[in-house]
Order: structure tokens, then sequence, then C-alpha cells
């Protein structure tokens, strides 16, 4: 269906759920629950293998549902990191974020089969360890108690003051690792049969940019419902939110990780500790990432910091798609011609698909998936060598590199060396000879022949005039 600036792709229906579908682990999910600072997030850690959330003293850090994969012990399945159980003031200015954070949790025990409810063994049982208590057994899920902080044997005692909710309890201590294997082992005999562990090589989609640009409003609208807390209130999002979906079905079908970041701030404006933990996190994503989605906010338009943050995706040397949400706002405003002209001026040095969008009202979401899926499958395409050396040498005829010491470049042969991003070895008579201009010029014939739009392309060199070092010369 085809749309302009102002419409929206389907009335009354998600126009993502047509080619986008959540990656499920058949039933198979554990899901962390309790109060706060129990420790969940750091025996999701533990469980995982991994620092996926953020551990942190202060209370209510993690906030959404943080998913992860986990192959363990030869089974497969989803664990669920979940904020905080709370009670709250309806009158402070934070309130939405609190219910928001209940709400994940509600969504994560509907979908989990069984329930890992921490408690912190050390601070015994506490009146809002009986209202948790309370909710698990209405949802009717199994549970198993994990009394963490269990650092030693003679701790264990302790457990029986949480005895009277007749759950089987495991002393464990994330900290230093004890219990946490037959915890597992325990919590495994209540998933349903499920395949053996498969490798599953799934792209990362990065969506990154300022605060209040709509990133998680974004992820949101593309998933159909409400993944992640959405509020005005800035620094909502604090851990990278990670998402499995996937594009198309069949033997076709793509899988991808959605992976929604904390806003990137101002170095200077960083006072609190988890908003640092958030940059560094926010920034290790980007560098983990296969494609990133610079968001950016129709009415307030590129800011020195969404430069940076660019600055920051193509040093890392990623699939790039630019996004300008909150279109609906600015459609009146300003062209969109016009914009995307002023945007490609401000990012010149980026050679990305620029999309605009609106989460609120669902505007040119399936265009965006569509985008990211090209993007995605350019940064791991693999060239045909003899097209690409026909082409690269066209290409030097048409337009012939420039005289450097009396002497033109040569290209002798090319071959692609991997993807992800795309990298081509290119054995030349000089090294020095090949000017950034005249590069620039050959990668763009390159991204123009083989639909690479949003994709690095790095060239790396080596001389036949000089000795080959590991790998030559790489230059972007």
């Amino acid at each position: 269906m085809k749309t302009d600036e102002h419409s929206t792709e389907a009335v009354g229906a998600d126009p993502a759920s047509r080619i986008l579908h959540p990656a499920s682990a058949s039933g198979r999910v554990l899901a962390i629950v309790g109060r706060p600072n129990v420790g969940k997030s750091a025996l999701f850690n533990r469980i995982a293998g991994q620092r996926i959330a953020i551990v942190h003293e202060e209370s209510g850090v993690t906030r959404d549902r943080l998913v992860h994969e986990v192959v363990r012990d030869g089974e497969r399945f989803e664990l669920i990191d979940t904020g905080g159980l709370d009670t709250f003031d309806r009158q402070q200015p934070d309130h939405e974020i609190h219910q928001g954070t209940r709400q994940q949790v509600e969504v994560a025990i509907e979908d989990a089969a069984a329930l890992i409810w921490v408690v912190d063994l050390t601070a015994g049982c506490v009146p809002l360890d009986e209202e948790v208590g309370s909710m698990l057994r209405r949802s009717g899920k199994p549970v198993l108690l994990a009394a963490n902080k269990a650092d030693t044997p003679r701790l264990d005692h302790l457990t029986n003051e949480f005895e009277k909710f007749h759950y089987p309890i495991y002393p464990v201590s994330a900290l230093h690792n004890r219990g946490t294997g037959e915890l597992i082992s325990a919590a495994l005999t209540h998933l349903p049969p499920g395949a053996p562990p498969e490798a599953v090589d799934a792209l990362k989609v990065v969506i990154a940019g300022r605060p209040n640009v709509g990133k998680s409003s974004f992820v949101n609208r593309l998933l159909g419902h409400q993944r992640v807390i959405v509020s005005n209130v800035p620094g909502t999002t604090r851990d990278s939110i990670e998402v499995p979906f996937v594009i198309g079905k069949g033997p076709q079908a793509r899988r991808y990780k959605l992976i929604d970041t904390a806003g990137i701030r101002k170095s200077g404006r960083l006072h609190e500790a988890v908003e640092k933990f958030s940059l560094i996190r926010a920034e290790e994503s980007i560098r983990r990432a296969d494609v990133v989605v610079l968001m950016l906010d129709a009415e307030q338009g590129p800011t020195a910091l969404d430069k940076k943050i660019a600055a920051l995706i193509q040093a890392a040397q990623k699939g790039c798609v630019v996004i300008v949400n909150k279109w609906d706002l600015a459609a009146g405003l300003v062209k969109m011609e016009a914009y995307e002209k002023a945007l490609k001026k401000v990012f010149a040095y980026l050679a990305v698909p620029v999309l605009f969008i609106s989460a609120h009202d669902g505007t040119n979401i399936r265009k965006s998936i569509e985008a990211i899926d090209r993007v995605a499958a350019a940064v791991q395409l693999k060239l045909p060598t003899g097209v690409m050396n026909r082409l690269l040498r066209d290409a030097m005829q048409k337009v012939q590199p420039p005289m450097i010491e009396g002497r033109r470049l040569k290209l002798y042969y090319a071959t692609q060396v991997g993807t992800k991003p795309v990298r081509l070895k290119l054995f030349v008579n000089q090294t020095r000879r090949l000017t950034p201009a005249y590069e620039t010029y050959l990668i763009r014939a390159l991204r123009a022949a083989f639909d690479l739009d949003g994709a690095p392309v790095i060239f790396h060199l080596a001389s036949s005039h000089t000795p080959l070092t590991p790998g030559g010369s790489a230059r972007t």
C-alpha cells in the first residue's frame, strides 16, 4: 500500500504485524520476580552467564523486563528479569513508571511456564514479600523460592521463615554462584518439552538516540504491544532491552534481536551511577550491533548529540538507518523532501536510508521494518567476485584515479574477505595512491550496483611494492 507523508499504512490494524513476528521459545520461559533490591538482576546475570542487567544498590534500577535466551545443561529456554514489585504513591511524578514496571511484571508472569521468586535471606520475610507471595499464588504458576544472599551454608537455616509460603526453597548466592545449579535444574523440570539447542545467528538491531525521541514507543509499535515502558520522564529506559523477533515465515524467515537502548546524554550531565552504566550499555550495544537505527526527533531536528551518536555508529562500522520520529507533529510545518535534504547535509558522512515515521499513529512503520531488513541483508551480502572486479575496473575507467607522485592507482584484483560489515581486500600498486575522495567514489559505485545503502564498505589494501602486513591497511 502506498503512503504519503501524512498517511498511516493501515487503519484499525498494526501494519507491522503482517511481516514481523515475535520469536517464540515454545513456552519454555522462566521469569525471575520479587520485591526491589533482593538480587533479581544479579541472579539473572548469573544464570545467563554474562552481565546483561545493570546491578546497582539503588532501588528500582530494572524497570522493563529483560529477556535472554539461555542454553544450559543441554536445555534452551528464555529467562526474564523483571522490575521490583513495589508499592507506590500515586501522587509521585514517576507513578506511571512504577505502574509500567508492575504491568511488565504481570506480563512476564503470564508468559512464564515457571517462576523464580527471589527473596533476601538476610533481611527475612518483610510485608512486601507477603504481597508478592499473594500475587504469585493467584497466578497458579509453579514457583521456586530462591533465598538469595545465602553466601555460606551457615545461613541456610534462615529459610525456615519462608516455609509458610509452601514453595520449594533453594538457598542461593548470586554473588558467589552458590546453589544456582540446583535451582535451575529444578526449574527446568517445569518447562514443556523443547527442541535441542540450535545455533541461531540472530542479527542485532539496536535502536539508539537521545532520551525522549520515541525509541521505546517505536519498539512497542513494531511489536504491536506494550513491550517497553513509555514515559515522558527522561531516563525511563535504563537497561538495553533485547526482544527477539522474526521477519517473514518459513525457510526465508530472518531472525533478529531488537535492542532498545537507554537514551544517550552528554557526559557532563550524567550525575547518577545508574545513568553512567546506561550510557556505557548503550555504547556497548552499538558496538555489538549489526544494524543501528539512529532515531531523531522531527520537531527538534538533529542536535550536536545526534551527530555524536552518528559518529559512534560510523566509528563502529555498523549498518545504519536514520529514522525521524514524531513526523505527525512536524509534517505540516516542513516538506519531507526539504527536511531530508537538510538532514543528509548534516550527516553527509553517513550514506544511509532516511525514513519519516510516527510511532504514535503508525505512519511508515512498515517501511521502517523493510528498510531495516534491507540494510541487514546488505551488511552480510557476499558480492560475486567477477562482477565486483568488473564494476571496480569500469568505475576506474570512467573516472581515473588522481595522479600521486606522477603515477595513478592501479587495481590488480579485489576479493571479499568478510561481512558485517562488507570487507574487500584490494591488491593495488601502492596503497598511498588511493585518496579518501577516490575511495569514496569507488564505494559509491559499489553501493549503487549492489544495493548497499546503509551498509559500511571497508577496504583493506595490499600493495605489491611494500611488505604485506597482516590484513593490509584498512579504510572505511
